[in-house]
């Protein structure tokens, strides 16, 4: 089964530890990058390993998250071969795999329930890049 690379800060590490025990469960492998606690801390830290191992191959693609997913957000978009999408509806999620080909779902943990994380994080895997023109467009993303 695939690898997911996890990310969180201090404000996502509760609804973080509960999707990798959802995630396992549904028999993917997990590299959690942390945080490890609740204490407060930096979504740089862990944003930058998690997209370094998406981008090697090490995970096939990453959920990472913080208070609103604004920053971690913004972290893990400055690597050249990451496309993070935040999202709290499971259609956001879906169409940022079947449109944008995002390879990290990026959560907002104080704004979505355990219950809707788990629907946005199984459209997500449930989703299928489209290809075609949405490839084209991803073609121009990154700055050369």
């Amino acid at each position: 089964m695939e690898t997911i690379a996890f990310a969180s800060d201090h404000a996502g590490y509760e609804l973080k530890e509960a999707l990798i025990e959802y995630v396992n469960s549904k028999g993917y492998n997990v590299i959690d990058f942390g945080t490890h606690s609740e204490e407060s801390c930096d979504y740089p830290d862990f944003a930058h390993s998690a997209a370094m191992a998406v981008e090697d191959g090490t995970a096939a693609f990453g959920i990472a998250m913080c208070g609103t997913g604004n920053g971690i957000q913004m972290t893990l978009n400055k690597h050249q071969g990451i496309r993070a999408a935040l999202c709290w509806r499971p259609e956001l999620a879906a169409l940022a795999k079947e449109h944008n080909n995002a390879n990290i779902l990026v959560l907002p943990a104080r704004f979505v329930s355990y219950d809707e994380a788990v629907a946005i994080v199984d459209a997500y895997l449930n989703a299928q890049f489209e290809g075609g023109r949405h490839q084209r467009r991803i073609d121009k993303i990154a700055v050369k």
